[in-house]
């Protein structure tokens, strides 16, 4: 059955390249995790180190696109591979291991997977590590707690996230008849040993003031706040629709079906990590790693019982369901067609919710679609105003931007060797190269900034004037003006250590 295997995983590649179309760019996020590779450290504002390891990585193999979709992908199909892993161990036959390879590829996991973001390799861990804990209570053999900390280790130094995990599965462990777990000397070996691989990332957090503190406070104040919990339970239906039937299978199995009697604590391991993430209104797609593993199980359940007589039959329609629900979801969940196309369907979009953003608004075209439109053509403007300076003047010259997405988009796309974008926003701040001597600004400035001028203003400079502005109006970011401000007449050096400092005072009133 391992070619079986292969030609699942061959899928999910050939599928997730299909999902993009050319005309868009890269999203937002994504920038800023491609740029971290310059700047690699144990911890960022926003993330934990993971993220740019692979960044450069992709960085050493050309920074090309084609790598910057590989890596999704490629955690993608360990995802998938772990759940046909987990199936097997559950002693599933060929047609479970056929329903839940179907049930995890197309499904939303298939949509977080476009995106180079720490959410494909958080799936990835979420996923492992319940496979490894599941291994343990087969075998009780210690290396699987063991592999199970290395893991949950490196899935937190990729997204704080998969703490949730540890805080639905301890309530979990604790009501059911592996609470004896807790008795067992492994559990904390293993437990030291994670500690150990996070040790560097809580150093670096320690040693900064908790940026992750105020990462989440401001989360809280300008995204969460618009989270709606029926909205969330609404959508984890959504992510997994094709395969719902599977995920309620594994449910009422896990509760009834004798042979997974010793993993009944998977059952009230997914309602005490759901009322947790309802508890502190997280995003939706932050519960996506808890239902592969379910997969598998509900899988093998269904198997069991379509195992005899005519039932068999209804193994076809079991895995064309999957299919037949995948059709209408690849018409619109995806970005496999122009943002002019979707303005054309704009009423199906928003029936289904998907224009809503996290301002809590409702807009043109998603959100993260939006956010992948008018970056290059931004970075071309760029280098044309940068070509129109001296030499001299460049080596003196800082580009700022109001935001990440700017900054990563510009040093992504800019064919300039010698001029760097960076931003009082997120890393940027702390990336600013204030050891060289400063005279001139480009200012690349959002459209609803009522001041274009506001952190730097005209009379300190000898000559300021617009160079160029960049319009495409179903972008996030529908105008952008850029700015040149040339020779200050006073210390550019002090003035940016000055914001710097603001930007990095991680203040949040309440």
């Amino acid at each position: 059955m391992k070619y079986s295997l292969y030609l699942f995983i061959l899928l999910k590649f050939v599928l997730q390249y299909s999902l993009i179309d050319p005309s868009y760019d890269l999203q937002r996020d994504e920038y800023l995790h491609l740029d971290q590779a310059h700047h690699l450290a144990w911890g960022y504002i926003s993330v934990p180190p993971f993220t740019s390891w692979i960044s450069w990585i992709i960085l050493q193999l050309g920074n090309g696109i084609f790598w910057v979709h590989f890596f999704p992908c490629f955690f993608g199909a360990l995802t998938l591979l772990v759940v046909w892993k987990t199936i097997e161990s559950l002693g599933g036959n060929r047609f479970a291991l056929y329903l839940g390879a179907l049930s995890v590829l197309l499904s939303a996991i298939l949509r977080i997977n476009t995106l180079f973001q720490p959410n494909s390799f958080d799936v990835f861990a979420w996923t492992t590590c319940y496979y490894l804990l599941i291994r343990f209570i087969q075998s009780q053999q210690s290396k699987w707690l063991i592999y199970l900390a290395v893991v949950w280790g490196f899935g937190f130094l990729n997204k704080y996230n998969i703490a949730f995990l540890i805080l639905g599965l301890i309530p979990a462990l604790l009501v059911s008849e592996q609470r004896k777990i807790f008795l067992q000397k492994q559990v904390y070996i293993a437990a030291g040993i994670s500690l150990l691989i996070i040790l560097p990332n809580l150093i670096w957090q320690f040693q900064h003031d908790f940026p992750v503190i105020y990462h989440m406070k401001l989360l809280t104040k300008i995204q969460l706040v618009h989270v709606d919990r029926l909205d969330f339970l609404k959508n984890q239906v959504l992510f997994f629709i094709g395969s719902f039937f599977v995920l309620l299978a594994a449910c009422w199995a896990l509760l009834v079906y004798p042979p997974f009697k010793k993993f009944q604590f998977l059952f009230w391991n997914l309602v005490f990590t759901l009322a947790i993430f309802l508890y502190f209104k997280a995003k939706d797609y932050y519960a996506v790693g808890l239902y592969p593993i379910y997969l598998a199980f509900g899988s093998v359940y269904i198997a069991h019982l379509l195992q005899d007589g005519w039932k068999k039959y209804l193994q076809l329609l079991a895995l064309a369901i999957p299919c037949l629900m995948f059709v209408p979801l690849y018409s619109y969940v995806f970005p496999n067609k122009p943002a002019t196309s979707m303005l054309a369907e704009k009423e199906v979009y928003q029936k289904l919710g998907f224009l809503r953003w996290e301002d809590g608004k409702e807009h043109h075209i998603p959100q993260d679609f939006a956010d992948m439109l008018g970056w290059k053509e931004l970075a071309q403007k760029l280098d044309s105003i940068s070509s129109t300076l001296s030499p001299s003047n460049l080596d003196s010259t800082i580009l700022l931007c109001d935001n990440y997405g700017q900054a990563g988009a510009i040093n992504y796309y800019s064919k300039s060797k010698s001029l760097k974008a960076y931003s009082m926003n997120a890393d940027y701040a702390r990336w600013i190269p204030l050891d060289k001597t400063i005279k001139h600004v480009i200012l690349v400035k959002e459209q609803d900034d009522d001041d274009p001028e506001r952190s730097i203003e005209k009379a300190f400079f000898e000559q300021v004037y617009m160079a160029a502005v960049r319009k495409n109006h179903m972008a996030r970011e529908a105008k952008i003006s850029i700015y040149v401000l040339k020779n200050a007449k006073f210390d550019l050096n002090s003035r940016l250590q000055k914001e710097v400092n603001q930007a990095l005072d991680m203040h949040i009133d309440e």
